[in-house]
């Protein structure tokens, strides 16, 4: 089975609760037996309140050393609690964080002692890479608007890495399925320095306000919270503590941040030009068209308000954006490749309404639809503007236009999506979303309008539902979706059931729909237990999904058993059955030389998987999956293997196999992704992704150098090559060499 599909259909460490993302397990578990836990409403959010001092005359320098005079006059907070390993017990390793502001800039020093330095695990040294957070890290949270839902996370490491991410509606809920609402590739500018002594670590953060959408009132009042990872005892404190097994994004948990007054955010402007110079070389069997590439750009972002924020773009190119990971599809519907480019990704956020299901029935807004062919081939964007933010009253409002250029002798279409919504009581919401997307000069359009709401009327309950309507022309009926859900969700349980209406004629071209003309339930029941000794939690589940079509005809049914277990010391063991019924009303070429008829069918999936400590020097997942299907068999073998060779140097090999014999004929699928990471510091780095497809017949290799010479301001070098020989077509070569540099101007 594909590492795609297999992602779509059985959730996964990765794609499982939030704390697995945030708070990865250790490479040694604590022996001692566990004390009673504490109540999980113990503390309140109310107990935990932090006013930063004002800087004097000068304010720290960003070196990692807290032995600046302005740090003094710190205030200071040192009372961290434990989640994992021993819920509400003191943390066993003392953590001071030290708060500081001034008009322009909030300051966090913090000094995380080590009993066993030597222990400590830091490895990583990329900005943005996930495998900080299977390290030694501190984090800290900001809810600028204190609305308890969204939120700005900056993490360290103690070799000084960067990862920063924005957070919507609480990063999700933490339910398995839920959508993720966590915009991991948003840049915000921003500085970190840290450093390794002979008792720990120390890390000096320093935060622009510019950089932090706020309210514009006299004393600002934010929600705040800090989390520290100390891998080598299994452990994870909180200064306010969160209740297992949810993460910093808990918003609603938060303590308190207060008493800053006067901040200045200047003009709130920012500015930035890019230059684009390269060249390409594209070979076709014996045709070979070789062309430059210059090009000069600007991005500019302006703060309209407080919380309001203009960001304009024009001539806009993504020659930096990494490039996409290959993907195999043995299904008969679209793959979600997700969005790269930045323009498309801070408050990307704000503009969703989906399904909230790890199947993807309906995201009603996809980025990728804009300013990108089916293919993947960029299409030029002239330029485009976009407002996002919040207003006074718990008010959100997001808007983009953007134009595209002509392509192949098709014009360029304008692109108009415009999302509002309004924050109640306990985390519910009520909002809209319309989309219109126009050709230039011929009069074709397409239109998407939406209403959602999500309604808690405790912490624990939660019904999320939407209704949408498409418009097109010279189509009159049929063209609706909606779709409801209904979650329960505690610390053991969680168990949901969704219902999913998509009409025939349901054409939502800016959104990504893979199947249409259909209705789908869902049940799914969960709990996990936490047993103790060696294993930290398991993850029991059944759930059962059933489509069919409008005239209630079976199509799809799924039926799914899992038992996943996580250890304490890293590792996680899963074993998963479902049983599958596929309804064939046309054949499925599934390979260009194996065509399965129309017809009806049932067969078996089984899947093993075993992932080692992702924290470990070594680290491996492997996965064995025997099945049948249709009306033959399937063999899904994959591996994973990565090496950490110290701070600097790190590599990933992946492989998958396919092995399909059916009826009709037999073929093998290979897929083969090697990564190769060098960092010279936390500001320069070098990766290179090179991909096999026996698929596709592709070859791909990708080069990409990024230098932050300093906040906001990149050079980019990047170097793309794609090799293929699909049976009936020539051979191509394509290449593309090409250096991007950007200066950020901010007043």
């Amino acid at each position: 089975m594909s590492a795609a599909l297999f992602a779509l259909i059985c959730p996964s460490p990765a794609l499982s609760q939030q704390n697995h993302d945030h708070q990865p397990p250790s490479t040694v578990s604590t022996p001692a037996p566990p004390p009673a836990q504490l109540p999980n409403a113990a503390t309140s959010p109310g107990d935990f309140t932090i006013q930063p001092a004002r800087v004097g005359q000068r304010p720290p320098a960003i070196d990692g050393v807290l032995n600046d005079e302005a740090w003094t006059r710190a205030t200071v907070v040192d009372s961290f609690t434990q989640q994992e390993p021993f819920i509400g017990q003191p943390a066993s390793e003392r953590t001071e964080v030290r708060m500081l502001y001034d008009a322009n800039h909030l300051y966090i020093g913090v000094r995380l002692y080590d009993s066993t330095p030597a222990a400590i695990i830091s490895t990583e040294m990329r900005r943005d890479s996930l495998r900080i957070l299977d390290e030694d890290n501190f984090q800290v949270i900001l809810d600028t608007f204190h609305d308890r839902r969204s939120g700005y996370v900056f993490v360290t490491n103690p070799l000084g890495a960067k990862l920063e991410e924005q957070i919507f509606e609480e990063g999700g809920g933490n339910a398995r399925g839920a959508s993720s609402n966590v915009n991991r590739d948003w840049n915000g500018v921003w500085n970190v320095e840290a450093r390794r002594t002979s008792d720990g670590w120390t890390a000096e953060f320093e935060i622009p306000m510019v950089t932090l959408r706020s309210p514009n009132v006299p004393v600002q009042t934010w929600g705040i919270n800090f989390f520290r990872s100390i891998r080598h005892k299994n452990e994870q404190v909180y200064w306010a503590p969160i209740p297992k097994p949810y993460s910093i994004m808990m918003l609603s948990r938060a303590g308190t941040l207060t008493g800053m007054r006067d901040l200045n955010r200047g003009l709130d402007l920012r500015v930035k030009p890019f230059y684009l110079g390269g060249g390409r070389r594209n070979r076709s069997g014996s045709s070979l068209v070789t062309s430059g590439v210059s090009d000069v750009g600007l991005d500019v972002k302006y703060g309209l308000k407080a919380g309001l924020a203009l960001d304009v773009t024009v001539n806009t190119d993504f020659a930096q954006a990494e490039v996409d990971e290959q993907q195999v599809n043995l299904t008969r519907f679209q793959l979600f490749f997700p969005e790269k480019r930045d323009f498309f990704l801070e408050n990307s956020g704000t503009f969703t309404i989906s399904n909230q299901g790890l199947e993807r029935l309906t995201d009603l807004f996809f980025s990728r639809r804009i300013g990108l062919s089916d293919t993947g081939q960029p299409i030029g964007i002239v330029g485009g503007a976009r407002v996002t933010g919040k207003m006074p009253g718990g008010n959100n409002l997001a808007v983009m236009n953007i134009q595209t250029e002509a392509t192949n002798g098709s014009p360029g279409d304008n692109f108009l999506v415009a999302r509002y919504s309004k924050d109640l009581s306990r985390r519910s919401k009520l909002g809209g979303l319309f989309i219109n997307k126009d050709q230039i000069g011929t009069g074709r359009f397409n239109r998407t309008m939406a209403l959602d709401g999500l309604w808690m009327p405790t912490s624990t309950f939660s019904i999320h539902s939407f209704v949408a309507r498409t418009a097109s022309p010279d189509v009159t009926a049929d063209q609706d979706a909606f779709h409801a859900r209904a979650l329960f969700l505690n610390t053991r349980w969680q168990t949901y059931a969704e219902f999913t209406n998509i009409d025939d004629n349901f054409n939502a071209e800016v959104g990504f729909v893979p199947r249409r003309g259909i209705r789908q339930t869902k049940f799914h029941i969960e709990r996990n237990p936490r047993p103790g000794g060696i294993i930290r939690v398991m993850e029991p589940m059944w759930n059962i999904i059933t489509t069919t079509d409008h005239q209630n005809r079976l199509l799809t049914r799924r039926i799914h058993h899992m038992v996943g277990t996580r250890f304490q010391n890293g590792t996680y063991l899963n074993f998963f059955l479902n049983n599958w019924y596929d309804r064939l009303d046309v054949p499925f070429r599934i390979q260009p030389t194996v065509t399965i008829p129309a017809g009806i069918y049932q067969y078996n999936e089984f899947v093993a998987m075993f992932s080692s400590n992702p924290a470990r020097r070594v680290y491996y997942r492997v996965q064995y999956s025997p099945q049948t299907f249709y009306d033959g068999t399937r063999v899904n073998n994959e591996v994973t293997a990565g090496l950490r060779g110290g701070s600097r140097f790190s590599t990933e090999l992946s492989y998958s196999r396919n092995d399909v014999d059916l009826p009709w004929g037999a073929f093998v699928v290979d897929l083969s992704i090697l990564r190769v990471d060098f960092s010279f510091s936390p500001r320069q780095s070098l990766r290179t992704l090179s991909q096999y497809n026996s698929y596709t017949k592709q070859l791909s290799t990708s080069f990409r150098y990024n230098f932050v010479y300093s906040p906001g301001s990149d050079i980019f070098i990047t170097y793309d090559e794609l090799q293929s020989n699909t049976v009936g077509t020539p051979t191509v070569r394509n290449r593309q060499f090409a250096i991007k540099t950007t200066y950020l101007l901010s007043r």
